[in-house]
């Protein structure tokens, strides 16, 4: 690690589901610090807890103990609302079904994040034009997601997820639809803009592959961080 601020910082963190008479421990006592600038793969079997530490580090669940602090904001103690805006300010989701709303062109799909963020009409044009030229789709700025190929929906879900600059972007699997070829300019796009955008990242991924794209591995059995 070097001396890049921290954008994510979750110190002991478990999540604990009351199933019947039993406890069942999604994440068991997970620290893990990411810094600005910095890749994270989340390597683990299907079950082992990535998606649930992403959902904690991204404030979609709260934890049952621990502390989670991103780009500053403690949001342990967040309430609902609190983490709602917490999300549209500081986090970018990209999802392995890219989820693009389907009668919105690919410019406004990355527009209707900023309606909620921090910038409105012309400033989020113009954010929005520099990350569809940056990920190459400026010719593709007028298409329908089902005018575009798999990987141009997936280039379009990563711009949406940059749009309000966030501290944290987290990436469910973004590579598990498309082929090798395909896969690797997606991930090559995501180190680039990860890098000149000065944003943290985790990419949960099943594919050893992935993890050459970034800093570093962390894996996740049973719900344990364990150093790769």
């Amino acid at each position: 690690m070097n001396d890049r601020p921290i954008a994510l910082d979750m110190r002991d963190v478990r999540k604990v589901y009351r199933v019947g008479d039993s406890d069942i421990v999604a994440l068991d006592h997970a620290t893990l610090s990411v810094e600005r600038s910095e890749m994270v793969a989340l390597v683990g079997p299907s079950g082992s807890g990535k998606t649930t530490l992403c959902s904690i580090a991204g404030g979609i669940l709260s934890p049952t103990e621990g502390r989670i602090v991103v780009g500053g904001e403690d949001i342990t103690g967040h309430s609902e609302s609190q983490l709602t805006s917490f999300r549209q300010r500081k986090v970018g989701f990209v999802f392995q079904s890219v989820n693009l709303v389907p009668f919105l062109t690919a410019r406004e799909n990355l527009l209707v994040v900023d309606e909620l963020g921090r910038r409105t009409g012309a400033a989020a044009r113009e954010r929005a034009d520099e990350l569809l030229d940056d990920l190459g789709l400026t010719d593709r700025s007028k298409n329908l997601p089902s005018q575009l190929s798999g990987g141009q929906r997936q280039r379009v879900a990563i711009g949406r997820a940059l749009m309000n600059d966030p501290e944290l972007v987290l990436f469910d699997e973004p590579t598990s639809a498309l082929d090798t070829e395909l896969g690797a300019q997606v991930m090559e796009l995501i180190r680039s803009e990860v890098t000149s955008s000065n944003t943290a990242a985790i990419v949960v991924t099943h594919d050893e592959r992935i993890t050459d794209y970034c800093d570093r591995s962390v894996n996740i059995v049973d719900g344990k961080l364990q150093a790769a």
